[in-house]
């Protein structure tokens, strides 16, 4: 069994008290991991953006707003984990300034100046410890494999699940699983759950079992 953190929904970066930037990421692929896992025999974490969907009853719930606080609570979670998955889809960018009070219309153009966030799977990926592993999720909308398989080596992970914009608040998804080098390991299609359970399978077969056996020699 292991002990796996999971990143999931959207976060929100405020322009003002009432504004914020986000994305229509729902969480539902989230919460399929967490209940494949929790099928699989494994205790699961989830580090979980605001959204609607439950999650499964058996997992440790932390819910979180900014892509910061994403960061600083998978950091203090992930060191008592064996691996991560980032299925969350974090604001990447963030405004340098924040209003304290609501910004009223002015019928002028308004400029807002937006600076990166953090990357939360980069930096679990870049904290691993011997014996630890990290899955990411690279949604991108062209060049897929390329772009996705440069992410895995940046975000230092040992596998990375490429799809597409069309998986954003979709019941359904067809992604690739990609491994060190574009080496697809599979390609998946069907709901969310079916997805997220091929998911875990691989994930058992290639990242966890071989540790555990490793573990025990």
């Amino acid at each position: 069994m292991a002990k796996i953190l999971i990143t999931s929904g959207p976060t929100r970066q405020y322009l003002d008290p009432v504004r914020y930037l986000t994305n229509a990421s729902s969480g539902r692929m989230g919460a399929a991991l967490a209940d494949a896992c929790l099928r699989n025999g494994h205790s699961v974490t989830v580090v979980s953006g605001p959204v609607a969907v439950d999650y499964p009853a058996g997992a440790e719930v932390h819910p979180v707003i900014t892509t910061d606080e994403m960061l600083r609570r998978c950091i203090d979670l992930f060191a008592d984990c064996d691996g991560a998955i980032g299925a969350a889809a974090p604001c990447d960018y963030q405004p340098r300034q924040v209003a304290d009070r609501k910004i009223a219309k002015t019928g002028q153009p308004l400029m807002i100046e937006l600076v990166e966030t953090q990357d939360v799977v980069a930096l679990l990926g870049a904290s691993k410890r011997p014996g630890q592993w990290v899955v990411g999720f690279a949604l991108e909308t062209d060049d897929r494999r390329f772009r996705a398989t440069v992410k895995l080596h940046k975000k230092h992970c040992d596998l990375i699940v490429s799809n597409g914009p069309e998986a954003i608040d979709s019941l359904d998804n067809h992604v690739e699983l990609l491994a060190a080098g574009g080496t697809l390991v599979d390609s998946i299609s069907g709901s969310k759950q079916q997805v997220a359970d091929r998911i875990i399978d691989r994930i058992d077969h290639l990242l966890i079992r071989p540790r555990s056996s490793a573990g025990g020699d």
